[in-house]
């Protein structure tokens, strides 16, 4: 294992233990997502910082916000990496308000409000543009399309792309997934963080579609239902497969032999997307991955980045259902 995946994954079992200390009887989906928010931003978990954002969304928002119950954790955590949660808390209120005068009220939308405080300044003309996006969505796919979505219609609103290339490349990759994958629902979340990046959309399916293969031939087992963005959002990063692979298989590995993950914890699909959310941190910080796939730069270009903020929005989106799923 690579030195600096060994000091990520170790840093991950740490984060992971302070989160279980500060936040009691949470579900256990959400604790290694909301570790990971601290790994790919290279912070660690600080008990401190955790009650003093705590304070901060508790002063910002009512008992019934959206931003609370099932999103209380990962908003906290969000806020305790962030460098200045004030800040921070206020614009993610802001950007609710402009979306909710578009899009229906939802535990999705609050994230999207907050993941997009990451990308810079937001406007009610990209919210406006979001709201366009979804609806040609829901044309092309009235049955799958819902509100889970709403949060990569907006992302793919600050695409520099025209509408009508953002749903081609998402129906393009849409259609050839699909003859690979056979959850309708989750292709269509896998395309449309496909549909982020530049590049043709056939290009970029059949390269979450080798990196799916050369995962099972190195003897893993990735879920093919809602672990399919994270898949596709670390198949964006311009790193060889083979050692995306190599770097995966190594961070299952070790989390293999943590606890919560073997008898009776994380099963193995859900444990490889954990790895993956990791393999995507580690790559995500680091220079190389400026380039086309990533974070939004003056609202033109994007970077590795907006690839992991869309493989922890697909996580964090799986954990809220469950842990409803749950609770219902």
């Amino acid at each position: 294992m690579k030195a600096s995946l060994q000091q990520l994954c170790g840093r991950f079992v740490q984060n992971r233990a302070v989160l279980k200390q500060k936040f009691k009887l949470e579900s256990s989906y959400l604790y290694p997502v909301c570790a990971n928010l601290f790994c790919a931003r290279g912070v660690d978990a600080d008990a401190q910082m955790i009650d003093a954002c705590k304070q901060v969304l508790k002063s910002r928002t009512g008992v019934f916000s959206n931003f609370r119950s099932n999103l209380r954790m990962p908003v906290v955590c969000m806020l305790a990496t962030g460098g200045n949660p004030d800040a921070q808390m206020d614009m993610a209120v802001r950007n609710y308000t402009l979306l909710k005068r578009h899009f229906f009220t939802s535990e999705y939308l609050a994230l999207a409000a907050f993941l997009l405080t990451e990308l810079g300044p937001f406007y009610e003309e990209t919210a406006m543009r979001g709201k366009t996006i979804y609806k040609r969505m829901k044309q092309e796919h009235p049955f799958l399309t819902s509100s889970e979505d709403n949060v990569f219609a907006v992302f793919l609103a600050c695409s520099p792309k025209s509408n009508d290339a953002l749903i081609e490349d998402m129906e393009s990759s849409y259609q050839l997934l699909k003859m690979r994958f056979s959850s309708s629902n989750n292709v269509q979340a896998a395309s449309q963080v496909l549909a982020l990046a530049e590049g043709e959309a056939t290009d970029k399916a059949v390269r979450m579609i080798k990196l799916c293969d050369a995962i099972v031939d190195a003897g893993g087992k990735f879920g093919k239902y809602y672990e399919l963005s994270t898949l596709a959002a670390l198949s964006l990063l311009d790193v060889p497969l083979q050692e995306l692979v190599e770097d995966l298989m190594d961070a299952d590995r070790f989390l293999a032999t943590q606890p919560g993950y073997r008898f009776l914890g994380f099963d193995r699909r859900t444990r490889l997307q954990h790895a993956a959310l990791l393999v995507s941190g580690l790559y995500a910080r680091q220079p190389t991955q400026r380039g086309a796939n990533g974070r939004m730069v003056q609202n033109a270009a994007f970077t590795g980045t907006l690839a992991l903020i869309a493989a922890q929005q697909a996580a964090m989106c799986a954990s809220i259902a469950a842990t409803s799923a749950a609770s219902s």
